[in-house]
């Protein structure tokens, strides 16, 4: 009955501000929650040795990046699910719903499959040369972790579907259980048995297989507005699967040349010096908390718009953009205003001083400012437009900005102008300032409004 009316209201009137709130605060749950358990992942893996941290962040650089990869291709299945929920053809957005799960699945044990077989390669060639020790438990958390890839992709599928339906509380809920079996099962292994790294790697598949299992068995309840049918019942829709193709693989192209181009920006500061890298560690830790609160206000405006644009009713995306741009302006302004009122606080914390503390001021300080003045236009407003399916428009933008002014500047103010880490930092404030400048020029005009999926 709550999905029922919340899926009208969703196509043509206002949800209230309670609703959305109901739909925000769960996301934000979720995105601190996971924050904070991957701190405390990487605290105990540090307690195990330096080599241990190097090796589960070398794999974790590669599997992340499929991981990111893929949740894009799930938030595109999803929009076009919204958007027939839209439309109130619910048998054309469960077919939607179906036909990303199985093509996620298959997408992702055909990846797992490539990583085992060319697991030299990776090694070898993308790692390069590290020391023997590193070497030998990188081999050892790889082997373990790559086989969560297909899970992972099921949890983020569902995930996504389940925002579509505005039932974030139910990511919520999977969310503390995957993330509690991670946590607790670390401290079990690591510390309990002593197993190094495999202590890491075990409850990181464990937790990924129970989460898939779990938020995919909420799909079989058949009151759902997305609900799956039988696996015998289930036919190929080559249509259907076009249009989770048409937004899903631009935005994952976009997400993988995204994160490529911030790998070549880490190994770039890696150039810089010690205190440049832990500068740029713990500006990516308390970075993390910068734009949380935009980051979930962002995954809510994908589903409420969605499911506006599958009804034709633009004026109602106009007036959600509105009202939700403005909230992660006021809330993350007033939240990143106490972070950088907690900087001296965050520097002892840490232990650092002279150079590195620093830098580390100067990362912290541009990434705060840049995330409450910038980061609403750059993020959350792209959403609505591929949520619109304006994604070919978002996918040019962010990549051309992304490589141009991010890791291009971020060569020259970095590298050749000499000022270091806090050369990519401004570098990437300009790369925020330009695709802001986009978003907002595509997003004040009409093209985004006749992208719908068929």
């Amino acid at each position: 009955m709550q999905e029922t009316k919340l899926s009208e209201r969703a196509q043509g009137s206002d949800l209230t501000n309670r609703e959305l709130r109901k739909l925000i605060i769960p996301l934000l749950g979720e995105q601190i929650f996971a924050i904070c358990v991957g701190l405390a992942d990487s605290l105990m893996v540090a307690g195990v040795s330096n080599a241990a941290v190097s090796a589960v962040s070398l794999v974790d650089s590669v599997s992340n990046l499929i991981i990111y990869i893929f949740s894009a291709f799930a938030t595109g299945g999803a929009v076009v699910a919204g958007q027939y929920l839209g439309r109130r053809d619910e048998g054309k957005a469960r077919c939607a719903a179906e036909q990303l799960v199985v093509v996620l699945a298959a997408l992702s044990l055909l990846m797992m499959t490539l990583l085992y077989l060319g697991k030299n390669l990776v090694l070898t060639r993308v790692f390069g040369e590290i020391e023997a020790d590193v070497m030998e438990l990188t081999r050892a958390y790889y082997s373990v972790v790559m086989a969560s890839i297909p899970f992972i992709a099921l949890y983020n599928a569902g995930s996504a579907l389940m925002c579509t339906m505005q039932r974030s509380d139910v990511i919520l809920r999977v969310s503390l259980l995957m993330n509690g079996i991670n946590i607790c099962g670390n401290a079990l292994l690591i510390y309990g048995l002593h197993l190094g790294v495999l202590g890491a790697a075990i409850p990181t598949l464990c937790s990924r297989i129970v989460a898939a299992v779990v938020i995919l068995s909420y799909f079989r309840k058949q009151d759902m507005p997305l609900h799956l049918t039988q696996w015998r019942a289930y036919r190929f829709n080559r249509l259907m699967v076009k249009n989770i193709f048409s937004i899903g693989l631009p935005s994952g192209l976009e997400n993988g040349m995204f994160h490529c181009g911030r790998l070549i920006l880490t190994s770039l500061i890696s150039t810089f010096g010690t205190a440049s890298i832990m500068a740029n560690a713990m500006g990516n830790t308390v970075g993390s908390f910068h734009f949380v609160l935009g980051y979930a206000i962002g995954l809510a405006m994908t589903s409420v718009t969605s499911r506006c644009v599958g009804a034709g009713d633009y004026a109602a995306v106009r007036r959600y953009t509105r009202k939700l741009v403005k909230w992660a302006y006021l809330y993350q302004g007033v939240f990143n205003a106490l972070v950088l009122l907690s900087l001296p606080l965050i520097l002892r914390v840490y232990h650092v001083e002279g150079e590195t503390a620093t830098l580390a001021r100067w990362v912290i300080t541009l990434h705060n400012v840049g995330c409450i003045v910038l980061y609403p236009p750059s993020f959350p407003l792209a959403n609505i437009l591929r949520s619109a399916g304006d994604v070919k428009c978002t996918m040019g933008v962010t990549v051309l900005s992304m490589w141009i002014f991010r890791v291009g500047f971020g060569y020259v103010l970095g590298a050749w102008l000499g000022f270091g880490v806090v050369g990519v930092y401004m570098a990437q404030l300009l790369d925020w300032v330009v695709r802001s400048l986009c978003f907002i020029i595509r997003y004040r005009g009409t093209k985004w409004q006749h992208a719908a999926v068929e």
